[in-house]
């Protein structure tokens, strides 16, 4: 179960800043975008959300580059931001958030275990990126917890005292 507390906080922290987010969802195949719109007066702050599962939509729809998923892997730190860029450009958001993981049940290697997931967020003032690897869960509860996982994210950045809106 998804922390409803935790969406809707996220929801009326947004729109009491005027925020606008992008999402580039891989591993969470739209999750993260139904349950934001699921919200009523979400239209204030979702733009939109390109899933992309592929090299190739990551590439042509979010600009992330071949080198980099070459170099590190679809799931990675490097791509997590670049996918986080590429949203917020692609839909002129305030706010671009991304998510790459492995959710199982098969996948996973010694390198990149099921349940590692990258989420990322970049701003005009700040780039954010976090690691997290969910133990022992089912796809969807990895999934469900990558998707909290992004709302504690954009809460983190929404209520940071240093925050320099455009």
């Amino acid at each position: 179960m998804m922390d409803e507390a935790l969406r809707g906080a996220v929801g009326k922290e947004l729109a009491a800043a005027g925020l606008t987010v992008g999402l580039a969802e891989s591993c969470t195949g739209g999750l993260i975008c139904s349950e934001l719109t699921d919200l009523p007066g979400s239209s204030a702050y979702v733009l939109g959300a390109i899933v992309a599962y592929s090299f190739q939509a990551r590439e042509q729809l979010l600009g992330v580059r071949r080198e980099t998923l070459m170099a590190f892997g679809a799931v990675s730190e490097e791509v997590a931001l670049e996918m986080a860029r590429g949203a917020r450009r692609a839909l002129c958001s305030h706010l671009g958030v991304a998510v790459t993981g492995i959710a199982g049940p098969g996948g996973g290697t010694p390198a990149k275990p099921v349940g590692l997931t990258y989420i990322a967020l970049s701003a005009a003032d700040a780039e954010l990126c976090e690691r997290h690897v969910w133990q022992g869960q089912s796809r969807d509860e990895n999934r469900r917890r990558s998707a909290d996982a992004v709302f504690r994210l954009i809460s983190s950045y929404v209520n940071r005292p240093d925050r320099c809106d455009e």
